[in-house]
C-alpha cells in the first residue's frame, strides 16, 4: 500500500494517520466544510473536502469519498469506526473501484451486520447464543409466540442495529405490542431496515468483548477480552481490560469461541466478538463488530500490538506475524471516553470553542484526541472529543493513574463529562469490580 485515504474524522482519523506515518505510507484526509481546520487535515499528507457539515453529504457520501480517492491516487481506504465502517455497499464499491477496503470483505460485513442472521450462524457453529427468535420475526403474532416461549423479560432489537439504537426491553405481554411497533419504526428510520428479532433479556450481566485478528491464510488469534459493562443507554462510557470477573479458564473459552466465530464466517482483518456473561459465568454471543473499536487502545496497551498497523498489513495480503502462544497480556488498562456534554443536564451535548486545554501525561498515560486550544467542536457529530487510556501493573494502579490523569485534564470553553468519570472511578462497586450493566442507572444517576 502506497497511499491510504482515511474515510473518517476526529481522533480515529488522527490515530490512523499516525500509524501510517510510522509505516511510511502516504495519507489522505477527507473533511466536511465545518472540519476544515481539524487536526486530521493538518497531519495528513493531503486533505480534500467532500461536502458540507451534514454527515449524509460528507462522511457518508460514498460517491464523494471514492472520487476523492481517485483524485488523490489513494490505493486503499481505512474507514475507522462509525460512518461507513460497516457499510457493505461501500466496501463493495471500493472493491469494484480497485481500491482496497481495510477491513473484511463486503460479503462478510453483510453476513455479520444482520444480527439475527449472525446469531443463527453462531448457533450452527456451536457457539452459545442468547435464547430468542430464529432470525428476524415477520409479524406481531410471531413476536408474541416467541416471547411467551422464552419468557419475559425480553429484548426487541433491530436486525441491522448498532450504537444502542433500535433496542427495547419489554417486561410483560401488556407492553409488547406498542414496543414491537416502536422498535420497527426506529429500525426503519435509523437503519433503513425494519427487520427486528427477539432475545431473552439477561438481567445484570457483564458486557465482554474479545478482540480478534485474522489473515487471508486461515490464521486467527484472540487478544484477550475487554470489559465494556459501564454503559449508559447501551453506549459505552468506560472500558477496561482484562475483566475483573474473567479468569484464565473462562478467558480461553471466550477466545476459542471468538476464533470459532471468525472461522465460521470467513472473517479477515481486525474484529470484535461481543458476549454477555451472566452471574453464573455462562456466556452468550451477542454480535460481531466488523471494524476497529473505539476502545481498541486498551488491548494495544496490554499486548503491545498496534491494531491499526495489523489491519493495514492484513489488508495488504500479509500473513499474521505471530500465533496464539505468542500473545501475552501484561498489566491492566482502562479507557475513559471524554465527551463534550453536560451530565447534570441529561448529558446534553456541549459544542463550542475550546478556550483552554491541558492534556495529561506521565508514565502509563495515553491520550487519543484531535482537539487543540482554539478548536471549535461542531454540533454535527458525536460528542466524544478524546480518549484517555491508563495502563498499570494491575487494576488498582490503572485506576489510580486514570484518576490522576482526569484530575490533570483541563478543557475550558465547553462542558465535559470528566467529573462524572471521576465519580465512577471513586465508586465502591467499581473499585471492587462488582458492577454490571445496570451500574450507571442504579449507582450514578439516582
Amino acid at each position: 500500500m502506497n497511499k491510504i485515504l482515511i474515510a473518517n474524522r476526529g481522533e480515529i482519523a488522527v490515530r490512523i494517520i499516525r500509524a501510517c506515518k510510522e509505516m511510511n505510507i502516504k495519507t489522505v484526509a477527507v473533511y466536511s466544510e465545518v472540519d476544515k481546520d481539524s487536526m486530521h487535515t493538518r497531519l495528513a499528507d493531503e486533505a480534500i473536502c467532500i461536502g458540507p457539515a451534514k454527515s449524509t453529504k460528507s462522511y457518508l457520501n460514498i460517491k464523494n469519498i471514492l472520487e476523492a480517492a481517485n483524485i488523490t491516487g489513494a490505493d486503499s481506504i481505512h474507514p475507522g469506526f462509525g460512518f461507513l465502517s460497516e457499510n457493505s455497499s461501500f466496501a463493495k464499491m471500493c472493491e469494484e473501484s480497485n481500491i482496497k477496503f481495510i477491513g473484511p470483505s463486503y460479503k462478510v460485513i453483510d453476513l455479520m451486520g444482520n444480527k439475527a442472521n449472525s446469531k443463527e450462524m453462531m448457533k450452527k457453529a456451536g457457539i452459545p447464543v442468547i435464547p430468542g427468535s430464529d432470525g428476524s420475526i415477520k409479524s406481531y403474532d410471531e413476536c408474541l409466540k416467541v416471547a411467551e416461549k422464552i419468557g419475559f423479560p425480553i429484548m426487541l432489537k433491530a436486525s441491522s442495529g448498532g450504537g444502542g439504537k433500535g433496542i427495547r426491553i419489554v417486561e410483560s405481554k401488556e407492553e409488547l405490542e406498542d414496543n414491537y411497533r416502536l422498535v420497527k419504526q426506529e429500525a426503519k428510520v435509523s437503519f433503513s431496515d425494519d427487520e427486528i428479532y427477539i432475545e431473552k433479556y439477561i438481567k445484570n450481566p457483564r458486557h465482554i468483548e474479545v478482540q480478534i485478528l485474522a489473515d487471508e491464510y486461515g490464521n486467527a488469534v484472540y487478544l484477550g477480552e475487554r470489559d465494556c459493562t459501564i454503559q449508559r443507554k447501551h453506549q459505552k462510557i468506560l472500558e477496561e481490560a482484562p475483566s475483573s470477573v474473567i479468569d484464565s479458564k473462562l478467558r480461553s473459552k471466550l477466545g476459542e469461541a471468538a476464533v470459532k466465530a471468525v472461522k465460521a464466517s470467513g472473517y479477515t482483518n481486525a474484529g470484535t466478538i461481543e458476549f454477555l456473561v451472566d452471574e453464573n459465568k455462562d456466556f452468550y454471543f451477542m454480535e460481531m463488530n466488523t471494524r476497529i473499536q473505539v476502545e481498541h487502545p486498551v488491548t494495544e496497551e496490554n499486548t503491545g500490538i498496534d491494531l491499526i498497523k495489523e489491519q493495514i498489513r492484513i489488508a495488504a495480503g500479509e500473513e499474521l506475524r505471530f500465533r496464539q502462544n505468542k500473545v501475552e497480556i501484561k498489566g491492566h488498562s482502562i479507557e475513559c471516553r471524554i465527551n463534550a456534554e453536560n451530565p447534570s443536564k441529561n448529558f446534553r451535548p456541549s459544542p463550542g470553542k475550546i478556550t483552554g486545554l491541558n492534556l495529561p501525561g506521565g508514565n502509563g498515560i495515553r491520550v487519543d484526541t484531535a482537539i487543540y486550544e482554539g478548536y471549535v467542536i461542531p454540533p454535527d457529530y458525536d460528542s466524544m472529543i478524546a480518549k484517555i487510556i491508563a495502563h498499570g501493573a494491575n487494576r488498582n494502579e490503572a485506576i489510580a493513574k486514570m484518576k490522576r490523569a482526569l484530575e490533570e485534564l483541563v478543557i475550558e470553553g465547553v462542558d465535559t463529562n470528566v467529573d462524572f468519570l471521576l465519580s465512577i472511578l471513586k465508586n465502591l462497586s467499581f473499585i471492587r469490580g462488582t458492577y454490571d450493566t445496570s451500574f450507571i442507572e442504579k449507582e450514578m444517576l439516582n
